[in-house]
């Protein structure tokens, strides 16, 4: 029987902090008190003009590639979670198969499932691999959403931020992912979307991000909760079980009423929001990556990951870490 574990993580977030105070000093109409209390974010990335998010997950990956101690010549798939890709094609993840030198005619493509997309990925590379077809895959999420905000808008520019993050996973003999779960209900577009596109060499439609942040967020903590407990119920097992809860880093209050519904201490929580606000797809690759490296997660915890985004999509993964 073959499995999927994970070999590596890494993750990467472009320039320094830009904290509240420096959006104040930008002329954003918001505080740091506003700020702080409704989402958690103490400060975020923001990528300078002329980096792209293939140039974000590049960093991010070399650094999975390392901690994995594989060489990028041995990847055979790259999946790249994005809604922020470089350009219209090709791919974010053909770009990145060339800049990290990979040659060997493997799989490289993107996913668009927005803030799950990460979730999304790395649950289709573990099928390609457990059917035997492929052996070691790239999985990343990357994203600039700093390009898609309206900074007039104090109420979505405050919460994002761009970076990347990224794992190796690998063919093993034991099982790695033990069960996931993926959702989506297109019905539920309008409260968070980017409702634009490029027609005719002109965009058409609204360019930016627009959100209803009190739906999202009703929306956002019954399925975390609900997603949660499905693969848990998949694999037998219960939130007792769970070393390590990892969700998406949108607002620190989703992910406090989350844990409060699967009956888990914040202190089996990795939440990094705080330093890196929302950013997307790469959210839970980073925080798994500052938790690998911080000694917090250890080989052998059991982990749940766990996303929910535009679209409306929504997923979990239970992993054996």
């Amino acid at each position: 029987m073959i499995y999927a574990r994970i070999a590596g993580t890494g993750s990467y977030l472009p320039g320094q902090p830009v904290t509240n105070a420096d959006l104040v000093a930008r002329g954003i109409d918001t505080s740091d008190e506003w700020v702080v209390g409704r989402t958690g974010i103490h400060a975020r990335h923001l990528a300078e003009a002329g980096v792209s998010a293939s140039d974000l997950a590049y960093e991010a990956a070399l650094r999975a590639i390392d901690a994995a101690a594989v060489q990028a010549d041995e990847i055979d798939l790259i999946i790249v979670a994005t809604s922020t890709p470089d350009y219209i094609f090709p791919s974010t993840a053909a770009l990145l198969q060339s800049k990290l030198g990979v040659r060997n005619n493997g799989a490289a493509f993107d996913v668009q499932a927005v803030c799950s997309g990460f979730v999304y990925a790395l649950s289709i590379a573990e099928k390609f691999i457990r059917s035997g077809s492929h052996r070691k895959a790239l999985v990343v999420g990357s994203e600039i959403f700093s390009r898609i905000l309206d900074w007039s808008d104090r109420g979505t520019c405050v919460l994002f931020g761009d970076g990347a993050g990224a794992v190796v996973l690998e063919a093993a003999d034991e099982p790695g992912l033990l069960a996931s779960a993926l959702h989506a209900d297109g019905s539920y577009n309008p409260i968070l979307c980017v409702p634009g596109g490029v027609a005719g060499g002109a965009v058409t439609g609204d360019p930016f991000l627009r959100m209803d942040g009190q739906a999202v967020f009703k929306f956002a903590v019954r399925v975390l909760g609900e997603v949660a407990g499905e693969v848990l119920d998949e694999a037998g097992l219960t939130s007792e079980d769970v070393d390590w809860l990892i969700p998406h880093q949108a607002n620190v209050r989703i992910i406090q009423a989350t844990a409060k519904r699967l009956g888990l201490p914040m202190e089996r929580v990795i939440t990094t929001v705080g330093e890196h606000g929302n950013t997307s797809a790469a959210s839970i690759p980073l925080a798994l990556d500052k938790a690998v490296r911080d000694g917090r997660v250890q080989r052998g915890h059991r982990l749940v990951l766990e996303g929910v985004g535009g679209g409306f999509t929504w997923g979990a993964v239970l992993l054996a870490f």
